[in-house]
């Protein structure tokens, strides 16, 4: 079985990716905790982790920052993601396999830049990543008896990325 956890908050406009995510994934009929009503977050990050089931593997979704160049950037890897790291949170790395959303720079007034992030941007960074998953998972809910090696494709480096220029051109010249 996959499950996705789609970290974030909806009270910050960079880090609502994963929540964003998550709410159209559900309502998709994937199994998700991280969502706009009841979001995945560093407060309760621990407690809502152990509700999901074991041996599940678990496909985490969540925002980064990064530099400029790589804004809009959709990145899709093997092994956990490091929630909080773009905000230097010292939170338990998440998932068999992650999708992180590079949402705007960081490097300095980290928390003040996710506040600023625009939101247009989000949202069609959302779009893309529920498409990649319907394209690599299915579009409806998956009982997968795989292994991890058998989820992971052709993979076998498992880093890569998808460059986002079209929205980040429309990012920038709307400013």
């Amino acid at each position: 079985m996959i499950h996705f956890a789609c970290i974030g908050t909806d009270r910050s406009t960079g880090d609502s990716l994963g929540p964003l995510v998550g709410t159209r994934l559900q309502a998709l009929g994937y199994p998700v905790t991280g969502t706009l009503d009841e979001p995945l977050h560093a407060m309760n990050m621990e407690k809502r982790l152990a509700e999901i089931p074991e041996g599940v593997y678990i496909v985490a979704v969540d925002a980064a920052l990064g530099q400029v160049s790589s804004v809009g950037t959709i990145k899709h890897m093997k092994g956990p993601i490091k929630p909080g790291a773009g905000v230097n949170k010292d939170l338990k790395p998440v998932g068999d396999y992650h999708y992180m959303g590079i949402v705007n720079v960081g490097g300095f007034m980290e928390y003040f830049v996710l506040q600023n992030t625009r939101l247009s941007l989000v949202m069609k960074m959302a779009d893309e990543i529920v498409g990649m998953i319907q394209q690599k998972f299915g579009n409806k809910l998956l009982e997968v008896a795989a292994t991890k090696e058998g989820v992971t494709d052709n993979e076998r480096d498992g880093d890569h990325c998808i460059p986002r220029k079209r929205a980040k051109r429309s990012a920038t010249k709307n400013k």
